[in-house]
């Protein structure tokens, strides 16, 4: 064949059923007979439960049933990820409910407005109790606890031994108390399930369509809570209305309409409404991060003290363990910092239960280092680019294992920092920032830049399958796509493989009677390593296709290529030609398929990098933040389709840019949710953003046959901190140094009224001194740890 269809412009096949309204949700699912579910939910963030009466509710017109947890009895399912198996959540509330919008009840109707109006006559005895909504303030000893046989809030933490000795030989320090503020997944599709009971007579036990990124595990959850071998449980995801981490494990939603599905022999379902979502749907972030950079008078960095605190919210959600966990991973960035010290501790409050939010872990990280570094070079009174140039790891020391662990695979971090410098013109930049303070303006301009590396893929393999037959070719992989183009990538690479027609290419996914296994999607893993598995089925099909043209061609298997018409010849002999179908042919008359499965497993976990330059605008007189410009250079290894990259970068980057500036779930003192619907919680539109301005630089990883990286998460983690740096570029003359996240108009006011007045820093809560030492044997390395 000439040329490759890889690193080209090429449209997504997926779209075109969508755009013409073919789509299939569950939310536009019909099966005979199907019942609706509704959940009474507390009101109240913590209090004792008393009776739970139903009886009026299941006596309502068009209610079939209402149940309590003693009622029904559902298992607990596994945990996505176990923080403290001490503190596991009932599907429905038993002897306390610990966060508004917890489930005490499920009320089955049949229709959703029955079930509606049901929910209204279910009484609940609630004897309050005190509620902590803060994390730190859940730290101290007189807090509150949601578990008193554990004796403190504390649901995991960790410290080094080695603490503020990896300062003493720096000239500065820069200290601050940095919060990452707690946020809203908001995908467009809420939770949603639908259940067709089963039974031993039948194929299955239960056959479960649920919106999901990762149906193979939740199948083997499901079938862990039910006593039920795996393969007797069937999960179809349909079209998956956005994810961004949310999405992942068996919810105690999901558990309960199995159990009411198998209790009445009907199908169920649950549509999740937009306000139960905004309470109930793990929030992410939710970070509070005390952060020490020490550095030489000339700006060498010396050492890094962090002391984190995860919000895990109720039951100790395993968003708390990020801090722990993938956050440390990153702590390093891209610098080079030869002694780290980190902390952390994971803290419950009367909150929402957290978990992943795109990037889980890593934006945070990246946060935190960028914002040091800009609060060493107002310290230092260097530029915050020259400060970066001066620390960045250079590609020759690549591999290259971070003070924490990370193994990173390549990198070349000054290489997108310059391009992102030169693409925002950054000189002239500086030049109008210094004109509009020259001349006394009220509206100033703001340059924000930050640096990032995240890591990505690693951990298990993935499954993947290519058939050729008579109409064309099949994939089938275990990853699950929800937008990102997995149609479109990976028949690229089988039609870049085998020459077949990306028309003429299937893809199947996210149905566990048709493929077997799978890890789904999540930490940015899909093309590098599903991509990669098909890429192998692909080359081991060829290599069978190859066999049989031999043979019928009458010539050496070394001589037969793929011709430019897509079939398969002999060099040098055009006239010697075999098509596809023939060939299925042929191997179905030998008793097999032209087909080839695999499961790919990576050298180890990719680690994409890149930088962002913010161009905002701040209004002296009312604090208003106008961003202007957004520049990102993303290297994501090898780019097999600049399209679909660019889509990446384009959601990321929206998604970051909103939580540096509106974006903040909050909770009053008694843990009521303050941000519980899109009224009040500011998500932006396109006409908030402006227009983004992305390329790509490429470092190929040695870890995978495509040289891929990932991409889903980048420009998230690059483009948060590149705004707040922005923001407070534009008032750094006025004396500020630093405002949390989200730069609000009321939080910048206060920032300009409180000038170089303000403090940034505070003693960390005194919980920390009491973790217990980081084990000497706990895995370093995070390649087998990416959400």
């Amino acid at each position: 064949m000439v040329g490759s269809l890889l690193g080209t412009e090429v449209q997504r096949v997926e779209d075109p059923e969508l755009l013409r309204g073919r789509g299939t949700y569950v939310g536009n699912l019909e099966l005979a007979g199907m019942l609706h579910l509704g959940f009474v939910r507390s009101p109240l963030a913590h209090a004792r439960l008393g009776n739970v009466d139903v009886t009026a509710a299941a006596a309502a017109p068009g209610v079939v049933a209402a149940f309590t947890a003693a009622d029904l009895d559902v298992p607990i399912p596994p945990p996505f990820i176990e923080l403290n198996a001490q503190c596991a959540r009932p599907p429905l509330a038993t002897d306390r409910v610990r966060f508004v919008g917890e489930a005490v009840a499920v009320v089955v109707g049949e229709s959703a407005a029955a079930v509606a109006d049901a929910i209204e006559l279910v009484d609940v005895d609630y004897d309050p109790l005190p509620a902590v909504a803060d994390p730190e303030q859940a730290l101290a000893p007189e807090a509150e606890q949601q578990f008193p046989e554990l004796g403190s809030n504390v649901a995991a933490g960790y410290r080094d031994a080695v603490g503020a000795d990896v300062l003493a030989e720096a000239d500065v320090v820069v200290r601050a108390r940095i919060e990452n503020q707690r946020v809203a997944v908001v995908p467009l599709e809420g939770n949603a399930i639908a259940v067709q009971p089963g039974s031993p007579d039948e194929e299955y036990d239960a056959t479960v369509h649920v919106s999901t990124q990762m149906p193979h595990g939740l199948r083997d959850g499901v079938a862990k809570a039910f006593g039920w071998e795996p393969e007797r449980v069937r999960v179809i995801s349909p079209h998956v209305g956005g994810g961004f981490g949310g999405k992942a494990g068996v919810i105690p939603e999901h558990a309960v309409a199995v159990a009411v599905a198998n209790r009445l022999g009907r199908p169920v379902r649950w549509i999740e409404t937009r306000s139960e979502n905004m309470q109930a749907m793990p929030h992410g972030r939710a970070q509070v991060q005390f952060a020490e950079l020490g550095l030489k008078r000339d700006g060498t960095i010396v050492g890094l003290r962090c002391r984190v605190i995860g919000d895990s919210g109720a039951y100790a959600g395993w968003g708390g363990i990020l801090a722990m966990g993938s956050t440390r991973m990153m702590a390093q960035g891209v610098y080079q910092i030869p002694k780290i010290s980190y902390d952390a501790v994971a803290a419950m409050t009367n909150t929402t239960p957290t978990g992943a939010f795109r990037g889980a872990g890593r934006p945070e990280a990246a946060a935190m280092l960028e914002r040091m570094m800009d609060l060493a070079a107002a310290e230092l009174d260097v530029d915050p680019v020259a400060l970066r140039r001066k620390n960045f790891l250079v590609p020759e020391s690549f591999p290259y294992k971070t003070v924490v662990g990370a193994n990173y695979d390549s990198g070349d971090y000054e290489l997108p920092f310059d391009e992102a410098l030169r693409l925002a013109n950054y000189d002239a930049l500086r030049a109008e920032q210094a004109r509009r303070i020259a001349a006394g303006e009220k509206v100033l301009l703001g340059i924000g830049v930050a640096a990032y590396v995240e890591i990505t893929g690693g951990g298990s393999g993935e499954y993947a399958e290519v058939e050729v037959h008579e109409d064309g070719a099949r994939i089938k992989v275990g990853t699950s796509a929800h937008g990102q183009g997995h149609a479109t990538s990976f028949a690229m690479i089988v039609s870049d493989t085998l020459g077949i027609p990306m028309e003429s290419i299937e893809f199947v996914q996210s149905d566990t009677a048709q493929v077997p296994r799978g890890g789904g999607t999540g930490g940015s893993r899909s093309l590098q390593i599903a991509g990669s598995a098909v890429q192998e089925a692909g080359t081991t099909v060829l290599q069978k296709a190859k066999e049989l043209a031999a043979s019928r061609l009458e010539a050496s298997v070394d001589d037969i290529q793929v011709t430019d018409g897509g079939e398969l010849g002999v060099a040098g002999v055009p006239s010697a030609t075999i098509a596809w179908a023939e060939l299925a042919r042929a191997a179905a008359g030998d008793g097999d398929r032209l087909a080839a499965n695999v499961d790919f497993a990576p050298g180890g976990a990719t680690f994409p990098f890149g930088a962002h330059v913010s161009v905002v605008e701040v209004d002296t007189e009312t604090g208003f933040v106008r961003p202007l410009r957004h520049v990102a250079v993303d290297d994501c290894g090898r780019v097999l389709n600049p399209m679909l990259v660019r889509g990446q970068q384009h959601g990321g980057a929206a998604q970051g840019i909103a939580q540096a500036l509106w974006e903040q779930v909050t909770f009053d003192a008694e843990g009521n949710p303050e941000t519980g619907t899109l009224a009040d919680y500011t998500i932006p539109s396109a006409a908030d953003l402006p227009s983004f301005e992305v390329s790509n630089t490429e470092t190929p990883s040695p870890h995978n046959p495509l040289g891929a990286k990932g991409i889903g998460e980048s420009a998230t983690i690059g483009s948060t901190p590149a705004v707040q740096n922005a923001v407070v570029d534009a008032l750094k003359h006025l004396g500020v140094r630093h405002i949390d996240m989200p730069t609000t108009p009321e939080r910048v006011w206060r920032a300009i009224e409180a000038g170089a007045s303000a403090t940034h820093w505070q003693e960390p809560p005194a919980a920390f001194e009491a973790l217990p030492l980081r084990p000497d044997d706990a895995p370093d390395d995070a390649d087998e740890a990416v959400a």
